[in-house]
């Protein structure tokens, strides 16, 4: 996020740019659309390479039987950021089912390579989670690494502390509409209720657990 705040400032008032990608080998973890804009922004500071490392598979080229219309289709395709970057280096950038394990640094104590290993996703109890594939590490150079990592669950330790029931995905389990979770007086809303999503979707959640909660403390509520 830094690194995306201070080049929108130089573009904005001219401020010094902090952080640059001129000449550099970069390296964006993270598949969304942070990460599209950290690969758009490479390209445009005149980047020496950029490899965008995607820990989620590649998606189909055409819809899978558990997509069907009217789902947003989950296909392949390339965003304005590896357009950008396939335009300038021959390929898409994004390397899929892998993920960083080490970063690697020379006698300055500086990142100039970055060791990744590729993943396999496995179903438990309900749950996915990435699996090391053993024999596939490999390096690969990087001299700026720009983190654009998803949300994967709210934090594990906090959720054990106040003992709250989860849902398969390890949200905290709260029905839309009453907010209410399994801990009494403790509403839960936004992405720690129903996972990562848009911010039009936390305003909404925000809006309707305050309401749930003066309904809660009051008896009753005058807000929408």
């Amino acid at each position: 996020m830094e690194y995306l705040t201070h080049n929108t400032r130089r573009l904005l008032d001219g401020s010094p740019l902090e952080i640059s990608a001129e000449g550099k080998h970069v390296v964006v973890i993270g598949g969304g659309d942070t990460g599209t804009d950290c690969v758009a922004t490479a390209v445009r500071q005149g980047c020496r390479s950029v490899t965008q490392l995607e820990i989620m598979p590649r998606p189909p080229q055409e819809r899978r039987v558990d997509n069907p219309w009217p789902q947003w289709p989950k296909l392949y395709q390339l965003d304005y950021g590896q357009e950008e970057a396939k335009a300038k280096f021959g390929a898409d950038p994004r390397q899929f089912l892998v993920t960083a394990e080490e970063f690697c640094t020379n006698a300055d104590d500086r990142v100039e390579a970055i060791r990744i290993h590729a993943v396999e996703w496995r179903q438990e109890a309900g749950r996915l989670w990435p699996e090391k594939v053993r024999g596939s590490e490999r390096r690969i150079p990087a001299d700026l690494v720009l983190l654009a990592m998803g949300f994967l669950g709210p934090e594990e330790s906090v959720l054990k502390d106040i003992a709250v029931e989860q849902d398969p995905r390890s949200n905290i389990k709260a029905p839309y509409g009453r907010f209410a979770t399994s801990v009494p007086k403790l509403f839960a809303a936004g992405d720690v209720r129903r996972g990562q999503s848009l911010v039009v979707w936390a305003i909404n959640e925000g809006r309707s657990a305050a309401r749930e909660i003066d309904r809660f403390l009051m008896g009753s509520t005058d807000l929408a």
